[in-house]
């Protein structure tokens, strides 16, 4: 069972929700306290052990690929100036060379299509997938650990209230085995009262490679897009596939609720921040 290297990010989107801030910022640099949301993203796969990083991009994109390369202006001027803690901190950042890949997906044409850019650089391998819309802070190592005890296709889920499942993709349920579950069946987004359960696909995926040749056909689905989940439903006829019940709190950073939540919950995990925001929030709240 090859082991999991590479992951794919697909950093595309136009991110129309956060208008007209996403005009000329990529909504994947908009900061989470003090950190941009892509970094917190590769933050978590870098620590779960991946040690290749593909940037599906799109126009307008390159502050992305410059976020993650060397700046020597800013190098000099911290360290020329005695900020040595602040430049070690950047440096700690920085992927090691050959360590990231950027390919472009030409057109919007959907999630699946956007996988599948990345093809040539995954070649014949397993490979994981992150949205970088959603923060889920320790769930690819959760991820990996349940690829090393299942092999197959695995994908994080979480659960909603049952009114909420026809808003998602949602998966039904077989053989439980604790933290994690085989896979029977996906859907997306079911009308009101069909959803086979009510744990939704949230954003993280362990996939082999054969996703690739479906995703090839370019079928499209909802919206008019290719999309990734009608590829795995085809791919789970030949494979297995297995849900991890993450263990955490997603924060959806496409939304506004979701964004500000997000800065609120990160900053209160900060020690220097977190006394200092508290009363800030009590405030703001009794003036509400």
């Amino acid at each position: 069972m090859k082991r999991i290297r590479k992951a794919v990010l697909p950093v595309a989107g136009l991110g129309t929700r956060f208008l007209p801030a996403t005009k000329a910022v990529p909504k994947e640099m908009l900061t989470v306290v003090d950190r941009p949301v892509v970094q917190h993203v590769v933050d978590e796969a870098k620590e779960a052990g991946i040690e290749h990083f593909i940037f599906v991009t799109g126009r307008g994109k390159a502050v992305i690929e410059d976020h993650f390369d060397i700046a020597f202006e800013l190098d000099r001027t911290l360290q020329e100036r005695g900020k040595q803690a602040m430049y070690e901190e950047l440096k700690k950042d920085l992927p090691a060379a050959g360590q990231t890949s950027f390919t472009r997906q030409q057109a919007p044409l959907g999630l699946g299509h956007a996988v599948w850019c990345a093809r040539e650089i995954v070649g014949d391998e397993p490979f994981a997938v992150l949205l970088p819309d959603m923060l889920s802070r320790g769930c690819m190592g959760q991820m990996l650990a349940a690829y090393d005890r299942h092999g197959g296709n695995v994908i994080a889920v979480e659960e909603v209230a049952p009114d909420q499942t026809h808003q998602y993709g949602i998966v039904s349920v077989g053989q439980d085995f604790g933290d994690t579950f085989e896979i029977t069946g996906m859907v997306e987004k079911p009308p009101k009262g069909t959803a086979p359960s009510n744990y939704i696909i949230s954003g993280r995926y362990i996939l082999q490679p054969e996703i690739f040749s479906i995703l090839e056909n370019g079928e499209k689905g909802a919206g008019g897009e290719i999309q990734l989940t009608d590829a795995m439903i085809k791919l789970a006829k030949t494979q297995d596939f297995f849900g991890l019940r993450y263990r955490g709190k997603t924060y959806d950073t496409g939304s506004k609720l979701g964004f500000l939540t997000a800065n609120l919950a990160y900053g209160l995990q900060r020690d220097e921040l977190r006394e200092d925001l508290k009363r800030e929030i009590a405030e703001l709240l009794r003036d509400a």
